[in-house]
């Protein structure tokens, strides 16, 4: 595991050049099974401490604990990031921020340049910016990570953390949102679409030797080949994209993800439909149910004006139902 920690570092040196970059490693990895990976703890420390004396950068690891806190310091981490599963939990926040405050300090300097807080693993905007608000009474610089939730991107939680505090930066991590290192390259053109501030990146020297998220990760050489072409286009974004229109890219974001949810909602409704027309011929029922679907029309229309929010006018209601329905019989026929 140091071998793979010390040839990843280097090889993300070469690549990135002059390029400034923190390098991130989870001493200690809160994971779902406790038969997976969970880390290598204090002993990792050591190797982020090497890669720190050999190559000159910043180093950060994970902390979820008051403990993790403790060692990542007295190491000489210089970030701690929060994990989304840690950040759900407003207790463990406020503990580590305590930790973070009374650990901070040696001979009258800060020993944290800063900690990365990650949203909860809902998309909860206020959970995120309750977490922010706990960690800034530390005094330690605090940075927003945007990694999604159930590798969706849940930009609408974003769009309101990022609105109601435009003062903090907030980084984006495609590799979590996504699950999948192919689809990293076309969420890291949303930096300069939705002016963030940088990104966290899964990067490992060989994915398919690595003990956790394997799926996630490129090697520093994809790296290089993927930043290349997007910070050549940053300028010119800047240019056809003024301030005043990244709020229009947030919420088309925003819209483009209820439009992709909307798809696989009805995509899903129509393999409910095929199984409900096996059923119905094993039973010798007809696919076509008229009062069962005209009491289902109208509870959606009623419930449609009634909304709270926007009402939805019966006839939009019916129209959309009317072509959903009739492609639900053309599946169980």
């Amino acid at each position: 595991m140091r071998e793979q920690v010390l040839l990843t570092a280097s090889q993300l040196k070469d690549a990135c050049g002059e390029m400034p970059f923190i390098y991130r490693a989870g001493a200690w990895k809160p994971r779902t099974s406790p038969h997976t990976f969970q880390g290598a703890g204090n002993q990792a420390l050591e190797w982020l401490q090497e890669v720190k004396r050999t190559y000159g950068v910043p180093v950060a690891t994970e902390v979820a604990t008051p403990e993790h806190v403790q060692a990542a310091i007295q190491a000489g981490i210089d970030y701690l990031w929060i994990g989304a599963r840690t950040s759900a939990n407003p207790l463990a926040v406020q503990a580590i921020a305590d930790a973070i405050g009374d650990r901070r300090w040696e001979n009258g300097e800060c020993r944290l340049k800063g900690v990365l807080i990650k949203n909860p693993v809902n998309a909860d905007a206020d959970l995120w910016l309750g977490d922010i608000e706990r960690l800034e009474k530390t005094g330690v610089p605090v940075i927003a990570v945007h990694r999604g939730c159930n590798h969706q991107p849940c930009w609408s939680m974003a769009h309101q953390v990022r609105t109601v505090r435009p003062d903090i930066a907030m980084l984006l991590d495609p590799s979590h949102m996504s699950g999948d290192a192919a689809q990293v390259p076309a969420l890291l053109d949303k930096i300069a679409e939705l002016g963030l501030d940088g990104a966290m990146i899964e990067v490992h020297c060989d994915p398919k030797a690595a003990l956790s998220d394997s799926a996630q990760q490129i090697t520093p050489k994809e790296l290089r080949d993927t930043l290349d072409p997007i910070l050549s286009r940053f300028s010119l974004v800047s240019l056809i994209c003024p301030p005043d229109g990244v709020e229009l890219n947030w919420l088309r974001a925003e819209i483009d993800e209820l439009d992709e949810a909307l798809l696989e909602t009805v995509a899903r409704r129509m393999e409910v439909s095929q199984r409900i027309g096996t059923w119905k011929k094993a039973h010798g029922v007809s696919p076509l149910q008229p009062e069962r679907y005209q009491q289902l029309l109208e509870r959606l229309k009623a419930k449609g004006e009634g909304r709270k929010g926007t009402a939805l006018p019966a006839e939009f209601v019916e129209q959309l139902w009317n072509s959903i329905h009739e492609q639900s019989l053309r599946e169980q026929e």
